[in-house]
């Protein structure tokens, strides 16, 4: 049995991004679940990602090309696994441990320095620890991890193994 080409699974991996930010959209405008800052970065590291699928299935580089595409992958999705595995942590402290709310997004990177934003930003709050939708007793930023560890594992396979 011959594997598929690098090209067509750096594909896949695309498709695979554009789901997850198809569902995320759909959430958000369908559902009227509006995503927190957490949920943010969540979405530009799934981007990204795909951004990096997409060049990857374009391009259709050598060795060291997939070599760096597929260090990029692992920036990109574990990036994106360590902010969905903060939010699970903060969904799952005990209620008084949990933050207060604070300013949404475009108000923490409207006002304060970038630094300070995503310091805010990470520190979490109220808002963030809300489980507001769940799947198979899973929340979203659960499903996240499992996306983009998914997508971590089959992208770093795939471009990091021989043609």
């Amino acid at each position: 049995m011959t594997l598929p080409g690098k090209r067509l699974l750096n594909f896949a991996g695309f498709l695979a991004c554009t789901g997850m930010m198809g569902f995320a959209l759909y959430a958000q405008h369908v559902l009227f679940l509006d995503p927190c800052p957490l949920c943010v970065f969540q979405r530009v590291a799934t981007i990204a990602l795909g951004v990096v699928f997409l060049i990857a299935a374009l391009h259709n580089p050598g060795q060291l090309g997939s070599r760096i595409y597929g260090g990029l992958v692992i920036l990109t999705a574990g990036f994106g696994a360590g902010v969905a595995s903060w939010h699970v942590y903060l969904q799952n402290l005990p209620k008084e441990e949990v933050p207060s709310c604070g300013p949404g997004f475009e108000y923490i990177m409207d006002n304060f320095a970038l630094f300070d934003a995503l310091d805010m930003i990470f520190q979490g709050s109220g808002e963030c620890a809300d489980v507001v939708w769940r799947m198979l007793g899973l929340s979203m930023p659960t499903w996240v991890i499992i996306g983009l560890g998914g997508l971590l594992i089959a992208g770093t396979w795939n471009n990091f193994r021989r043609a």
